[in-house]
């Protein structure tokens, strides 16, 4: 006879490496034929919603880490949320006006769009966006993100543009909505007025110049001799100067210093000691701020005054404590200069090109008039230092090109009015992290008003009319009729048809007296385009609803979208949008180095997925702290890989012992079972608890770590190297077998929709594999609970007092090995000496030298019977010897005596008893 015959090895088509850039295209297919997203929502179906609603990626160009980061974060949770009693849509969509579009479409030469009308430009806009989604849509879905793809929400969609009509008539119907002229961020590399979400700062040289203005009428305070210092490092705002801002209750001081005196805050004296060169100087006069109130002096270069204000703004953090005010200029010089009823004097024009209105420097773009108007002050005897400094200044997000402050009629959503119910609703949400309530609601508390226009082409028109007298026209009227035109025409309709034919017919207004309107021509801000989505989708959907139960993105979002959605969500409705808002870092190279194609060092998703797999991307998302900054490069992914492999073969030694096993016929119940299967099946309902906590806390690295070392640990290196001598060498339906075969199949079963959320693809092909399964698909499953079973405590005590043991016995077979040349333990014998509990435990298990895979194992006594030589470790002195006698055959057994049956002569008794009554 072939003992090999009577050995029930494990069989399986569950191939040992998974092949994943090959198979997992396969298995997306497939689940496009399924419609597994449908099919999904109908098991659902009745179940209290949890909405994960989706931040717009911008539709243009291939995604990156920080988008495949975003999205498997998200797929986790929803896929999560489906299978532990929520039903849990998914819609995923895009953000798809704005500059960038309209650059990539005249930078590359695909328009000339001085050749087309508005109209025409937009249309190419939309074709191009439309395009793009259409690619990153491809791209999201080989990650395996799970979702409505062929239902998404995109912001130039006609329904998602109504809606957001309505919510800007809604806050302009409560007073939120104004025009003004007043400083915002402008960036002349764009031509457009730009959202404090759109600035970045980066490092720029600037002048930093010291000037004098001669006072001209000291309200009797001064003598009229003195001069004002300030200074800037914008010499070209300089032209713009309409007065000099002083703290109220600081002190100042006139300072003689070389027959000339100066008006500094006498706190940046010594400052101006080490810039200036200051020395030998006289105080001939101190006063407070506010004294100097209303006090005049003379612009250095142009025939105008310049009048001396007070304000909270000014500190003594650097410069002169006299701070340069041009209200076309700054937020704080706008708003003093407003108190003191000052101009708001812009001379620079969209471009950034100095106008008329600041003689001798007209067609000098503002950059360039720094170094003339320098040399007008140097010349008018003003100039009291020159130096250049580096320093943050901010940039256009998207051009990275400096902006400049400038003063311009703009629409403007006051934030003030209702900056108090921000506050309080951003007290009630689930901050996950949790500094991130902190972070925004600084940014709330210290936010000025929100530039909402822009002026550019491609957006959501700003949907106001104007009457003859160039009154604003926003009503309920107006903003119904545009919201209807929009939702059946889209909104290029605004551009294309007359004004007239965007009024609701017979419109009049007392503005304009002979029914002549004009409309505006700004658009909105993209950040209002998608931070009007808890209006467009989660209203407007009739699977969603509002607030959703999470918005999750990356942490710049919190100036944003978490921002400016609710910012819009409680101007309309009061409340946020939003229950529980999680944050993300961004991914950086595996030095922690920001990813640039001009260092080389940059991770692309889809090399990725084409080299390695789609899973083998989700399992290292689940392996970072992801709160954080986290880091990527290919060393780091292949680690990943080699844990992704330990899975996998731990699933694969599963599914191939399960080969004979029938749950419905083999399964053992929990009382029959073997202590040490009950153990594990405990040890396995921990697991389950544990993992399940660390979903529902959003804690992805602790399923990671947590199911990793399960694998490792609790299964391979122990349950499952202990279980082969039953599985390969018992009987089929020996009971113990079928105990073991029940704990895999508990197991496997388990581990495989745990992990399903994470390797999406990986678990979908062990559960086709797994004996006695109906559903199609893990994905249509539920997570189990965590059970309970009776004298658990007990039993797992008892166990995990063994591993520790087991620990001190595995170390002595390893110096065994080097010390004797035992090379496998099955040739080892072991005499265990233990005291106390240790040695009743030992005592009271049958078969040791099975649980330590040995010949022989036997507790020959106390510590204090051990001979004098025997090591001691942490617990046990162990003996390990060559075990006497022959290798059997078929279990390789070391056995004092084999062939007792003469038709069997290499085989010990168990064997021979096992293939006489089972195999002949």
């Amino acid at each position: 006879m072939d003992y090999k015959d009577t050995l029930l090895m494990p069989k399986t088509d569950f191939p040992m490496r998974g092949n994943l850039p090959n198979r997992e295209p396969a298995m997306q297919e497939e689940w496009d034929n399924q419609n597994i997203y449908a099919k999904v929502q109908e098991r659902t179906a009745g179940r209290p919603l949890f909405i994960l609603h989706d931040g717009p990626p911008y539709a243009n160009g291939d995604i990156h880490m920080g988008h495949a980061l975003n999205k498997i974060l998200k797929d986790f949770i929803v896929r999560y949320k489906s299978m532990t009693g929520f039903h849990a849509p998914y819609v995923p969509g895009w953000d798809t006006h704005g500059l960038p579009i309209e650059t990539a479409l005249t930078k590359k030469g695909k328009v000339d769009r001085k050749k087309l009308t508005v109209a025409e430009f937009r249309k190419k806009c939309e074709e191009y966006a439309l395009g793009q989604i259409d690619s990153q849509r491809q791209q999201f879905k080989r990650l395996g993100v799970r979702g409505d793809w062929e239902n998404p929400y995109v912001t130039l969609s006609h329904g998602y543009e109504a809606q957001q009509i309505k919510v800007f008539g809604e806050m302009a119907k409560k007073g939120y909505i104004y025009k003004g002229k007043k400083p915002v961020y402008w960036s002349p590399s764009s031509e457009s007025a730009l959202a404090e979400a759109e600035i970045e700062y980066h490092d720029k040289r600037s002048p930093s110049i010291y000037v004098t203005f001669d006072v001209v009428d000291g309200k009797g305070v001064l003598n009229g001799d003195e001069k004002y210092v300030i200074w800037t490092t914008t010499p070209w705002t300089i032209p713009a100067n309409l007065g000099i801002t002083l703290h109220p209750e600081l002190d100042y001081v006139v300072v003689q210093l070389e027959g000339t005196k100066y008006i500094v805050a006498k706190g940046l004296l010594e400052h101006l000691e080490n810039e200036l060169g200051w020395s030998d100087y006289e105080i001939t006069k101190t006063v407070k701020g506010t004294d100097l109130e209303n006090t005049r002096a003379k612009h250095p270069f142009y025939d105008r005054e310049s009048l001396v204000m007070v304000g909270e703004h000014v500190t003594l953090d650097a410069g002169t404590g006299c701070v340069h005010t041009a209200p076309g200029h700054g937020e704080d010089d706008y708003i003093v200069g407003q108190k003191y009823g000052l101009d708001v004097l812009c001379p620079v024009d969209d471009k950034g090109v100095m106008t008329e209105e600041a003689p001798m420097f007209e067609g000098l773009f503002y950059d360039e008039a720094n170094k003339p108007i320098t040399e007008k002050l140097k010349e008018a005897g003003a100039l009291l230092g020159l130096s250049f400094i580096t320093h943050s200044y901010a940039h256009d997000w998207r051009t990275k090109k400096p902006v400049i402050y400038r003063a311009t009629p703009q629409w403007f959503a006051s934030i003030k009015d209702f900056r108090e119910d921000l506050l309080r609703e951003i007290k009630e949400v689930n901050w996950v992290p949790h500094w991130g309530e902190t972070r925004l609601y600084n940014m709330v508390r210290d936010r000025g008003d929100w530039c909402i226009s822009r002026q550019r082409a491609w957006g959501v028109p700003i949907p106001v009319f104007y009457g003859e007298n160039g009154e604003p026209i926003i009503t309920d009227e107006t903003i119904d009729h545009v919201s209807n035109l929009f939702r059946e025409h889209g909104s290029n309709i605004w551009f294309e048809w007359d004004t007239k034919d965007l009024l609701p017919e017979g419109f009049t207004s007392e503005h304009s007296p002979n029914g002549t309107f004009t409309k505006e021509t700004d658009i909105m801000d993209v950040w209002f385009d998608s931070g009007s989505s808890h209006q467009s989708v989660l209203e407007e959907r009739d699977d969603l609803q509002r607030p959703a139960d999470m918005y999750l993105e990356g942490s710049d979002q919190y100036r944003g979208w978490f921002n400016s959605s609710l910012s819009t969500a409680v101007a309309v409705t009061g409340k946020a949008p939003y229950k529980t808002v999680l944050s993300h870092g961004f991914t950086l190279d595996g030095e922690g180095r920001k990813m640039s194609k001009s260092i080389g060092n940059v991770v692309i998703p889809d090399k990725v997925m084409k080299q390695l797999g789609a899973d083998i991307l989700r399992l290292w998302v689940a392996s970072v702290d992801y709160q954080a900054d986290v880091r990527v490069s290919d060393d780091i992914l292949k680690q990943v890989a080699e844990v992704y492999r330990k899975i996998r073969n731990t699933f694969r030694f599963m599914l191939g012992n399960l080969h004979d096993f029938d749950p419905s016929k083999d399964a053992v119940t929990f009382e029959n079972m073997s202590e040490l299967d009950q153990f594990m099946m405990i040890k396995l309902n921990n697991l389950i608890g544990d993992v399940r906590k660390a979903y529902d806390d959003y804690q992805f690295g602790t399923v990671y770590n947590k199911v990793h070392n399960y694998c490792t640990i609790e299964l391979s290196s122990f349950y499952m190297d202990i279980a082969k001598d039953t599985l390969y060498i018992q009987y089929a339906d020996h009971p113990e077998r079928r105990g073991i075969q029940t704990v895999m199949y508990e197991t496997l079963k388990a581990l495989t929709q745990l992990m399903a959320p994470v390797l999406a693809h990986t678990t979908d092909e062990v559960w086709k594999e797994i004996p006695g399964l109906t559903e199609e698909s893990v994905q249509l499953t539920d997570i189990p609970d965590a059970v309970e079973y009776p004298n658990s405590e007990s039993l797992v005590a008892k166990w995990d007092r063994f591993m520790d043991l087991r620990d001190d016995v595995l170390k002595a077979l390893e110096e065994a090995r080097k010390e004797k040349g035992i090379k496998k333990s099955l040739e080892a014998a072991l005499e265990i000496y233990a005291d106390g509990e240790d040695r009743e435990l030992l005592e009271g298990i049958a078969s040791l030298n099975k649980l330590f895979i040995t010949s022989k194992a036997v507790v020959a006594g106390g510590k204090a019977d051990a001979p004098t030589d025997v090591k001691e470790y942490e617990f046990l002195k162990v003996v390990v010897d060559f075990a006497e006698g022959e290798k059997c055959e078929r279990c390789w057994v070391v056995a004092p005596s084999l062939g007792k049956n003469e038709n069997h002569p290499g085989l010990c008794d168990s064997c021979t008893d096992i293939v006489v009554k089972h195999y002949e």
